[in-house]
């Protein structure tokens, strides 16, 4: 943010998806110290108090939402829906701004019909490709990590998120962001061609009609402004 210039105060809120601790390690500061307003169901919210990893306990700043069940801020409609994974608790989310809409799913071991459905809905989505199924088997991991990652509550792989979309990209998906890569098992290039090869099979062809971009683990994409 510091880079694009964009001030801390402009944060209307931040929306959790789930209580593992790369993805909270640092919502207790957000919160409490800049009083920006954390938006979890009330599971997550406990995951969180209860993590070794949050020292900035959330309390004050909390606003707890139901999944299906939408809130407004601001200009923004968003909605929260389950997705398989092993948190406490887990959602994606739906996000609707001047008839333009937003689906964000990541950390889940599969999509469900739940998921397929706010995954149709979507102008621009933000999907999971977590791992290439080959690095994953050949890679140093232990075997119960590579149970775990594999599983139904564990991530998707760069196949399995590529073969969905291949068979049921919505007719008006405009952008595809590919997301929490793996830093062992995968490489933004390997993600991107495996669902750039899997669309042309279907004859969608990414530069013309949809547009992709895997995202890197540790430095900021371009600033894209949608209209």
């Amino acid at each position: 943010m510091k880079e694009f210039n964009i001030s801390m105060d402009s944060i209307r809120g931040v929306l959790i998806t789930h209580d593992h601790a790369d993805h909270i390690k640092a919502v207790g500061h957000l919160g409490e110290k800049l009083h920006i307003p954390i938006y979890t169901t009330a599971r997550v919210h406990e995951g969180i108090n209860r993590s070794y990893c949050v020292t900035e306990k959330l309390y004050s700043c909390v606003r707890h939402i139901e999944k299906e069940v939408p809130v407004q801020l601001g200009d923004f409609r968003i909605e929260a829906f389950e997705v398989p994974h092993d948190g406490t608790d887990n959602v994606g989310y739906c996000i609707e701004i001047a008839k333009q809409t937003f689906s964000f799913l990541t950390d889940l071991g599969e999509i469900t019909e739940l998921a397929a459905r706010y995954i149709s809905r979507a102008n621009y989505l933000i999907l999971e490709s977590n791992y290439d199924e080959e690095m994953l088997r050949m890679g140093s991991y232990p075997a119960y990590l590579k149970q775990r990652i594999t599983s139904r509550t564990g991530h998707l792989s760069n196949r399995v998120a590529s073969e969905f979309l291949a068979e049921n990209i919505p007719p008006h998906l405009k952008y595809i962001w590919l997301c929490h890569l793996s830093k062992d098992n995968n490489h933004p290039e390997l993600a991107y061609k495996t669902m750039e090869w899997q669309l042309r099979l279907k004859g969608i062809i990414v530069g013309k009609d949809i547009q992709l971009l895997a995202l890197k683990r540790n430095t900021p994409s371009e600033l894209y402004e949608l209209k």
